[in-house]
């Protein structure tokens, strides 16, 4: 039988993104079956990596299953529709600009109607004139007007923890990021459809909820959303006062967004309904690089943050960053500067990636003019994976013989052979639980060691 299938690349929102889409393509899908085989590839291009990943995906996929019709969506859709557009394989290209039209256009490829789209699918013709005659249809413009997918319900299934995309695009203009151009400006989920996803959430027996965006602590700030003068922090508290969701847990929010009264939801909330884990985006720990990226905050500016999260929500919070190596022109002395602010702060992980130059980008002209030596570039991340990974086997351990709230997740055929259940700890700590457990359970580990990839072994805790 005919079906579809979804590869998601890139952040929690992209994955959102690509729930999204499956829960519509599966609503569609009940009331008349696919007549082929479609493959979903939901893009990112925040890296040249990235790009070729999926490039690479698209590839393998035609050469495995050439009849299946091969859907590509996501940011590398949007930057570059045209490249992908004359992939072979590839039967339709949906960037973000039409995101939430992306379900009914798979569908209509599915069931063999793709000459018989509604004329508002009809691709953007200043982008169909650079077609050939060979190549795919496009629907993508930087208008971003049909760029939510707020109608599909979230469901506790597939993903335990699924996430609920609230903020999508950015108005930040960091020097090394394509973001603003893949995903438009900021805008913001209505409060209303925020708190209806949260309640059916609950009532279908969802436990844990990740809210998440490309700039979630901007929701609500945004004057196309008639919201204006809302907040994160608003938001948050009615979801806790309002609903009977167990748990909530917030994605990345950029460090100055981080107000006091998202901070004191921790100190009210935190540990028992509001995760104890935040990641704040770093970046870098130099000045000097931090401002050469346009980033809006300073390494003491991200310090007090971190001292004031930790004052809130405890010791047993979970602190995580992403910081870049080999901006352009990044020195010695300012590799040193991150090093060292790395290693004085409590991190419990770190997410590290090289600088990629993104066409259109200001950082692609300092890339030009001030390149770091891909030789440098793999010693400094190999200096900072070493640093990251004392502070993850550090903060892990300190909860050896404790015990820690957790749900269950789905669990690796492997792994379950074994008789062990993955788990995910409250504050955000990989789990492997000696016992068999169904997923989307919420329990009481006793934390026993530690594995060799740090990740905690636990028992139930009675």
């Amino acid at each position: 039988m005919a079906g579809f299938f979804i590869e998601n690349f890139g952040c929690r929102a992209a994955r959102a993104d690509g729930e999204a889409i499956a829960g519509h393509l599966r609503s569609l899908a009940e009331h008349q079956p696919f007549a082929s085989d479609v493959v979903v590839v939901n893009t990112c291009s925040v890296t040249a990596e990235a790009d070729r990943a999926a490039r690479a995906f698209i590839r393998r996929t035609h050469r495995q299953n050439p009849a299946a019709r091969i859907v590509v969506t996501g940011c590398y859709a949007q930057r570059a529709p045209q490249e992908l557009a004359c992939m072979p394989g590839v039967a339709a290209v949906v960037g973000n600009s039409h995101k939430a039209l992306a379900p009914e256009i798979i569908f209509n490829l599915a069931i063999g109607a793709a000459e018989t789209l509604p004329p508002s699918l009809v691709p953007v013709s200043s982008l169909m004139s650079a077609r050939t005659p060979q190549a795919a249809p496009i629907w993508a413009d930087d208008r971003f007007a049909h760029s939510f997918l707020e109608d599909a319900q979230l469901m506790p299934g597939t993903q335990t923890r699924p996430n609920l995309k609230i903020q999508e695009g950015c108005g930040n203009r960091c020097t090394f990021c394509v973001i603003p151009q893949t995903r438009g400006p900021s805008r913001s989920l209505p409060r209303a459809v925020v708190l209806r996803q949260v309640e059916e959430f609950v009532a279908a027996g969802g436990k844990e909820l990740v809210l998440s965006g490309i700039n979630l602590g901007r929701w609500g700030r945004d004057s196309s959303s008639g919201l204006g003068q809302d907040s994160l922090a608003t938001l948050v508290r009615e979801i806790l006062t309002r609903t009977a969701l167990p748990r909530l847990r917030l994605s990345s929010i950029e460090p100055m967004d981080w107000d006091s009264d998202l901070i004191d939801l921790l100190r009210e909330f935190g540990g028992v309904r509001l995760a104890r884990h935040a990641h704040l985006p770093l970046q870098s720990g130099s000045d000097a690089v931090l401002r050469r990226m346009h980033r809006r905050y300073r390494p003491w500016h991200y310090a007090d943050k971190v001292s004031a999260l930790f004052s809130a929500a405890g010791p047993d919070l979970t602190l995580g960053a992403d910081v870049m190596v080999g901006f352009p022109g990044e020195t010695d002395r300012e590799f040193e500067e991150t090093l060292n602010f790395v290693r004085a702060l409590p991190f419990g992980y770190l997410h590290l990636f090289p600088f990629s130059p993104r066409p259109g980008t200001p950082g692609w002209a300092l890339h030009q003019a001030s390149p770091v030596p891909p030789g440098a570039v793999e010693e400094r991340t190999a200096a900072l994976r070493a640093v990251a990974a004392e502070k993850t086997a550090a903060h892990r351990t300190r909860f050896v013989s404790r015990d820690l709230a957790a749900i269950t997740l789905h669990t690796p055929e492997a792994v379950a052979a074994l008789g062990h259940t993955a788990a995910l700890s409250e504050n955000f700590l990989p789990i492997n639980l000696d016992a068999r457990f169904p997923a989307n359970q919420l329990l009481d580990v006793r934390v026993t060691g530690l594995h060799s990839d740090s990740s905690l072994a636990g028992i139930p805790s009675h």
